[in-house]
Parts: structure tokens; sequence; C-alpha cells
């Protein structure tokens, strides 16, 4: 059990950390095809400031951390704060979420300095539609570091595929296929309606998801030991791989979430989809003390929302999504 619970009594152990709002990529449902407004490099969190939240949070209960973007490794340097990371002795999983372009070059570093493993943003097999999603990324580049990762021991590797109706639903069964043949986990992501991206009106519900891998066998439901999250997992008879289901639409997992978010430029979100945060960076800057901190981070989980409004029609929109670090 965390020592850090919020006032529904949800333990609160999980820390995503934003590392960047810079992308080499512009995905679909991720942000507009002209980019965003980027955040000033001085408002950014240097890695310090960085180590000093989750060194606070660690001391309350965080145990497992997960660097995210925007892209994180277009950031330079990331190697180094993951060795920092590494070495706060609370934190027992330390991952990061990647589009892969980059993997290649830098997955034996990011292992031999303490990262765990790895998640990869992959939409689709089909280099042409990768392409199009991604508004020009090479998924030869994706599939090359998924190696490198292997190779160098991050793993368990999921894979994170956004389902856009229209786009690649129709390759649903292919992914599936890789967890039989490849031993691929390979979890399956509801379009979010978030911001001012094209994501709006290609929703597909993981129902629909189901039935098309009905196609492949019965999947049996599974436990998963590292990162099980928000995902329910599931394998087909004799797949090495698994197959996992994320629905923040319809069937949302607010009742057992237990992870805050914090931005690139310093703010603590405590939910992925309300827009409520709180600025750590300024107080950081004006000389708080660690005490001082992790009362705030205690004020914070405290005042975290029972769940998001999506029902009632309430879509964040001040922040795309690749500012918030999903």
């Amino acid at each position: 059990m965390s020592g850090l619970s919020d006032s529904f009594n949800r333990p609160i152990n999980y820390l995503r950390i934003s590392v960047t709002d810079r992308c080499n990529l512009r995905c679909v449902y991720c942000m507009p095809a002209e980019g965003v407004n980027l955040m000033a490099h001085s408002d950014i969190l240097t890695y310090e400031e960085i180590y000093k939240v989750a060194q606070a949070a660690a001391e309350l209960g965080i145990s497992k951390v997960r660097l995210t973007g925007g892209e994180p490794l277009v950031r330079l340097g990331l190697t180094e704060l993951v060795r920092m990371l590494a070495s706060i002795k609370e934190i027992d999983d330390l991952s990061l979420t990647t589009n892969g372009i980059f993997l290649a070059k830098c997955a034996a570093e990011l292992k031999a300095a303490g990262l765990h493993r790895v998640n990869i943003s992959l939409d689709t097999l089909v280099p042409e539609q990768f392409r199009r999603i991604s508004r020009g990324g090479n998924i030869e580049d994706v599939l090359r570091g998924m190696a490198a990762a292997k190779s160098a021991g991050l793993t368990p590797i999921k894979i994170n595929m956004v389902v856009i109706a229209g786009t690649n639903d129709n390759e649903i069964i292919d992914f599936g296929r890789k967890t039989i043949t490849d031993g691929w986990h390979v979890r399956f992501i509801e379009c979010m309606p978030f911001g001012k991206t094209e994501n709006e009106s290609v929703f597909v519900p993981v129902t629909k998801m189901k039935r098309q891998l009905q196609a492949l066998g019965k999947l049996e439901p599974c436990s998963v030991h590292k990162g099980n999250g928000p995902a329910q997992y599931f394998r087909f008879p004799g797949a090495s791989g698994t197959v996992g289901f994320i629905t923040p639409v319809s069937e949302h997992f607010c009742f057992g979430c237990n992870r805050l978010r914090l931005t690139a430029d310093g703010k603590l979100r405590l939910c992925l989809l309300n827009e409520d945060e709180i600025d750590l960076r300024e107080r950081l800057r004006n000389g708080m003390t660690a005490e001082e901190l992790k009362n705030l981070i205690k004020e914070a989980v405290a005042s975290k929302p029972l769940r998001h409004r999506l029902a009632d029609g309430k879509v964040p929109r001040g922040r795309p999504f690749s500012q918030v670090g999903g």
C-alpha cells in the first residue's frame, strides 16, 4: 500500500514526467499539423528540478516513474536524467514512452543508466500509413528501435496502438496476430477527444476492437506484473504476447487511478482529462524547501478529482495532448 492516498482512498504511487513539449512527429491524434506554440527553454524544468520533485514524491510513496514528452528522446542528455532518477531508492519501476524513432541510438545507454523498460507508440504496420498518421515518420526507424530495446533488455516492450476509425482500425487483427507470431505486447487505446487535434469523430470503442479480434481465437484474461496501469490484459491460446485494452472513454478506469502528472513546464496535473494544475516551477525557483514541496504534493493529491467529465461533454482544451504527456 502506498503511503500517499487521495481523498477517495486511492493509493497514489505513479508519477508521469513530461520532459519536453517538443516532438519530431506530428501524429494526427496528438498534435496539429502546424505543430504547437512551443514553451520557452527557460520555462522547462531543469533535470535538477525534475529530480527534486521525483525525490520528494518518492519519499511520500511514489514508486513508479514514467518519462514522456512530447517525445522524450529529443531532449538532450536524457540519459543523465535517467541516471539521476534511478538513484532514488524508493523508485522500483522506471520506464519511458517513446515513438521509437531515436531509440536505436540510445537504447543501450538508457539501460545502462538504469531505465527498466519502454513503451513504443506504433499505430500501423504499413509504411505509407505510418507516414500519414505521423505526418512524415519512417516506420523502419521504429522497428530498429524496437529491436535495439529488446537487445538492450528494456523489456517487456509494450506497443501502444491508438485505434482511429477509417484510418487504422482495419489493422486491429494484424496487431493482434503479432502477439501470437512474434510475442508482442500490444495495447489498443481508445482515441480520446483532446484539444484541437483531428480525433473527435474517429472514436472506436473497445467492444468493436474485441469483436474483430475474435477471428484470432478466444481472448483469455491474464495478469501483467510490470506496469499494469489502467489496461485490461488478455492472451490468445498459445500466445507468448499479450493484448491490452485502454478504455478512457467507453469504460473509464478513474476508480483505480493511481497517478500524477508533471508537465514539462512544472505543473502538477492531477488528471489527464481535467485542466486543473498546480504550479511547482515558480515555487521551486523561489527557494521552496523539500518539506514544503512534499506538503504541496500532499495537498495536490488531496484535491485529485474522482473522475474525468467526458461523459458530461467536458473536453480539455487548454493544452494539446503533446504537452500533457499522455
